[in-house]
């Protein structure tokens, strides 16, 4: 079966969490969610990110996301694992829930197992991985990381706020682009329908093949 991917609806899971059972469909509502999986309970790296994330948890809720953690531990785990990492980022709670996922059923549904990473016992280890859902229940976007390396919050708020600009408007963000910046208005906007649809103002590129694909505008 191929893994889930973007544009693919996100499984309906019942799931065992920090928050107690929850349906991932129920809990996406009509807004956003990001689902992002740890290997482990009390290791270095997965401690920092979810300390990022309660940092950042402000940034997601004005944006109208939701957090949903998942780790192969169990609830009980999770929980005293929490302990740790709001005592290394002072200040931050960790308000999200944290699927606990022991027999690895949930990672596989959605295509979180690293193929390389494996437990004490030989069992498959969640990779670093990361879905932006949309409203519609469908994945929006994915990152996968290697355990080795942890994720940038600066850059899921980045891509988020792009996603969400793309769907609302017929723009597409640009290279190395951020929060605030110019967009670049879509090639199935002609000239026309863009001086109405962006009365702000448009910015067409002088480019030598003369043709103005490279529009830009502000949203």
């Amino acid at each position: 079966m191929p893994g889930l991917t973007i544009g693919d609806t996100i499984p309906n899971l019942e799931v065992e969490t920090t928050h107690g059972k929850i349906r991932i469909h129920d809990y996406v509502g009509d807004g956003w969610a990001i689902i992002f999986s740890h290997p482990a309970d009390f290791t270095p790296v997965c401690t920092t990110e979810l300390g990022k994330m309660a940092a950042y948890a402000e940034e997601f809720e004005k944006r109208g996301v939701k957090l949903l953690g998942i780790s192969c531990d169990d609830v009980k785990c999770h929980m005293e694992w929490i302990k740790d990492v709001e005592a290394y980022t002072p200040g931050c709670r960790v308000t999200y829930p944290i699927v606990a996922d022991p027999k690895r059923e949930v990672i596989k549904l959605l295509n979180m197992v690293d193929p390389e990473e494996k437990d004490s016992n030989g069992n498959q280890l969640p990779s670093r991985a990361l879905h932006i859902v949309g409203p519609d229940k469908k994945v929006k976007l994915s990152f996968l990381y290697p355990a080795s390396t942890g994720r940038n919050m600066e850059e899921v708020v980045r891509v988020l706020e792009s996603l969400q600009k793309t769907i609302k408007y017929k723009v597409a963000t640009p290279a190395n682009w951020k929060p605030g910046e110019p967009v670049v208005i879509s090639p199935s906007v002609s000239n026309e329908e863009a001086k109405q649809m962006f009365p702000q103002g448009v910015e067409n590129v002088n480019l030598p093949s003369k043709k103005d694909y490279l529009r830009f505008t502000k949203v």
